[in-house]
């Protein structure tokens, strides 16, 4: 399933035609502009639904007349269309979940669900309150300032409890995380009536990445720098800020002294739907404060898209601004960077928590921080000080 154009993520797939890896290429949404990412989500599974059954049907009937090792052995789902399920029950075969979040959210969702289910309580009744709810998962109470926008809008909480049903009727549960990071987690989820988690990660493409961009002039700058002293700063591939908290994080990086490596992007088209990308900015200058460029020149580079991975393995890195999104998570650990965390959306808050008070392994810049508000359209800036605060520690 095709979200949006996305030329490298082409590329890549097209590498592995040669491999024992099929792809069978759906035809891409037609229209998904005006909608929420809540809305987006059930309409591309409702029409998808009928595609896939046909996919999976021409696989079936292939696999019952020949060799018994090319049957049809089971399905592995994203973690977004449990739905699909009820598909491999037609068809007599197992169906898996692959949840590229961490196991404290599935949790998380869990929790969300019983509020409702088994309380008459939707969970985003709590998001006013000064209370602190103690959810399996987690170790330590969690405010309702950390729990995900999604679920804390009437609109969108019925997706979400929607999509938690779906996986607890999966025949297991394959989760991006492993036993040393989230032990509390997992052991948490065989009480949860949840079904088997198999914690398969941590899931990186190590290889690939490293290999293309070490000649690049990113890495090449990197090589001109000292052992642990860049910090780099990388909101992943959703995240982006408006002109004026660009100019607090120019001003927090400048005050620092510190050496730096931004990935500074703009925010998505509106026209291009709901789940369009940043783009690189033609000349970062003009949301940068005058003059920024110059003044930082010995000690800063600032780029556009990121190869987070390469990045995050030269030597020269010494900590990482992270929106705390899952895979950036995993990856920073893998190269034992530390972390100075600023989520931004969906789950990160949650991750956040975990890392800073949890484990350990991040201070906090703003943890309650949403770049998606709730029931506002107007977005808390944060100031260089909260920034140069956190990123010094």
């Amino acid at each position: 399933m095709k979200l949006n154009p996305h030329a490298e993520l082409d590329a890549y797939v097209h590498s592995l035609t040669a491999t024992r890896i099929k792809f069978i290429h759906l035809p891409p949404l037609e229209t998904h502009k005006g909608l929420s990412p809540a809305n987006f989500i059930t309409t591309l599974v409702q029409t998808h639904v009928p595609l896939v059954k046909q996919a999976a049907t021409n696989i079936f009937q292939y696999s019952t007349s020949v060799l018994d090792s090319h049957r049809l052995a089971g399905f592995v789902l994203d973690m977004f269309f449990p739905s699909f399920i009820d598909l491999g029950n037609e068809l007599g075969v197992p169906s898996y979940v692959f949840y590229a979040s961490d196991a404290a959210f599935l949790g998380f969702q869990f929790y969300a669900l019983g509020l409702h289910d088994e309380q008459n309580v939707n969970i985003f009744e709590l998001k006013d309150s000064d209370t602190e709810s103690t959810i399996p998962s987690y170790l330590n109470p969690v405010s309702s300032k950390l729990f995900p926008t999604v679920m804390l809008k009437p609109e969108s909480l019925p997706m979400m409890n929607t999509l938690a049903r779906g996986l607890r009727k999966a025949k297991g549960i394959m989760i991006n995380t492993f036993w040393e990071l989230e032990s509390h987690a997992i052991s948490s989820l065989s009480e949860a009536s949840a079904p088997p988690v198999y914690p398969v990660g941590p899931i990186l493409n190590l290889k690939s990445e490293s290999e293309v961009h070490q000649s690049s002039d990113i890495m090449k700058w990197l090589d001109e720098q000292p052992p642990s002293s860049v910090v780099f700063l990388c909101f992943g591939s959703g995240g982006s800020f408006k002109g004026d908290q660009v100019k607090e994080i120019a001003c927090a990086l400048e005050q620092s002294g510190h050496r730096f490596l931004w990935s500074l992007r703009q925010s998505p088209d509106p026209s291009k739907g709901p789940m369009a990308s940043p783009t690189d900015y033609d000349d970062a200058s003009e949301v940068l404060p005058k003059g920024f460029l110059d003044r930082t020149h010995g000690i800063g580079k600032i780029i556009g898209w990121a190869p987070q991975l390469a990045i995050l393995g030269h030597p020269a890195i010494g900590g990482f601004v992270s929106h705390c999104g899952w895979n950036l998570t995993l990856e920073s650990i893998w190269f034992e960077v530390p972390i100075a965390a600023w989520p931004i959306f969906a789950e990160q808050q949650l991750n956040a928590l975990k890392l800073v008070r949890e484990l350990g392994l991040a201070v906090e810049i703003k943890m309650d921080y949403r770049r998606d508000g709730i029931g506002s359209d107007e977005i808390e800036i944060v100031s260089a000080k909260t920034i140069e605060k956190g990123k010094g520690a």
